[in-house]
């Protein structure tokens, strides 16, 4: 992967190059041995106007022409998908050596143009009915915010996060500290993460002090925009014996699923997601040695950790506090530094996640190593829907 951040001066195809020139140098392979590719872009449509073949046109850059190409758009889970989609096409025997990218560029002078890609991650036939239920729920927990700023001076997104954060912490005792935890503990695993987009660490006073963005949380407690690429490359087992590959992660169990309408007394799709790929994978929530999840905000981390059972519901806050989430602990959760800290460019971050847990798995992780990792999950969801997200992709990989 590229390092995260603000990239003004580079271009989509200079950011793929460097990630995919990355993997292909890391296999040992060369352009020429891949059969197909997927790439995952959610903003380059309204960023810069380019829509309908964003991968063919990053990769016919590289000299990548002729296979096929599949671009995929799902949100903040695009990348994962197109991993998810890749393994499924060796699995069935399609391919034996593939291609899974994502790449975004979301700094722009015109801060609208960036909000507005957000802002699509809805209903947009129904973006004002989402609006007003948020405003009925922020005014139920004695809060009065301006709704008009959320895709104005805000993403909406951050509306929802508000909302979840003010539901959680009525029910559960859920405190503006943990909160801010999340936030600090993801600083000093992105402080060790070349890649990252902030490396400063950050504690939790540190936080709560940082510019409100909408009570209660602050800035830190956010993920931010950001540009750059990452890729992955998938072969089959039987390819990988022939070439004499070493250093292989496993792929055991990949999982694409979507929102849906359910009721109180049905699990919530991330919890039902997490059950699913447990069962394929033959693997509980105990078994896992480190995770990267999607913290878009403290509290998406925070209910995470309970949707994959790292915890009881309700639990999450005490989870944060108990140390058991950074490294050095029982579950090391975003060693990367997150979303929060590693950075958010929408279209790479799934892809990214499981850059990470590679690492991780072959023991090269550096200063972030998690001792004798073996088995890692990546969580990666995306847009929202009803009261949910729209779509969602759980990996679970193992060291071979």
């Amino acid at each position: 992967m590229t390092r995260f951040g603000k990239h003004l001066d580079r271009s989509l195809k200079s950011l793929t190059d460097e990630a995919v020139s990355m993997a292909l140098r890391d296999s040992n392979l060369e352009k020429k041995d891949l059969q197909a590719a997927w790439v995952g872009n959610v903003g380059a449509g309204v960023i810069s106007g380019q829509v309908c073949v964003p991968g063919q046109v990053v990769l016919r850059e590289m000299g990548i022409g002729k296979i096929p190409v599949v671009n995929v758009e799902n949100a903040c889970a695009s990348s994962a998908t197109a991993f998810q989609q890749a393994c499924t096409m060796v699995t069935l025997g399609a391919y034996d050596i593939v291609l899974a990218c994502g790449m975004e560029k979301l700094f722009n002078e015109d801060k609208q143009k960036t909000f507005s890609v957000y802002s699509g991650g809805v209903d947009i036939d129904k973006t004002d009915a989402l609006l007003a239920d948020i405003e009925a729920k922020l005014i139920a927990h004695g809060l009065k915010v301006d709704t008009e700023g959320a895709g104005g001076s805000r993403s909406l997104f951050i509306d929802i996060y508000v909302s979840w954060a003010l539901d959680h912490m009525q029910k559960y005792g859920t405190t503006r500290e943990q909160l801010a935890a999340v936030s600090a503990k993801n600083s000093v695993h992105g402080s060790l993460n070349p890649y990252a987009q902030y490396r400063e660490v950050i504690s939790i006073e540190d936080v709560l002090k940082s510019r409100e963005v909408m009570w209660p949380l602050t800035l830190p407690m956010c993920s931010p925009i950001g540009d750059g690429a990452s890729a992955v490359i998938i072969v089959s087992e039987k390819k990988a014996r022939e070439l004499g590959m070493a250093r292989m992660v496993k792929v055991e169990a990949s999982l694409l699923s979507s929102g849906y309408d359910y009721s109180d007394d049905e699990a919530a799709p991330p919890q039902q997601g997490a059950n699913e790929i447990y069962g394929f994978a033959g693997l509980g929530p105990e078994d896992l040695d480190c995770v990267e999840l999607h913290d878009a905000s403290a509290i998406s981390e925070i209910m995470y950790y309970e949707y994959l059972g790292l915890c009881s519901p309700g639990e999450g806050g005490a989870l944060i506090e108990s140390g058991n989430t950074q490294l050095g602990g029982k579950i090391p959760v975003n060693t990367s530094g997150g979303l929060m800290r590693k950075g958010h460019p929408v279209g790479a971050t799934g892809t990214a996640q499981i850059f990470e847990l590679i690492q991780q798995l072959r023991g090269e992780a550096g200063e972030r190593q998690v001792k004798d990792a073996r088995i890692a999950l990546a969580e990666n969801g995306g847009g929202y829907i009803g009261t949910d997200i729209a779509a969602l992709v759980m990996t679970i990989l193992t060291k071979s």
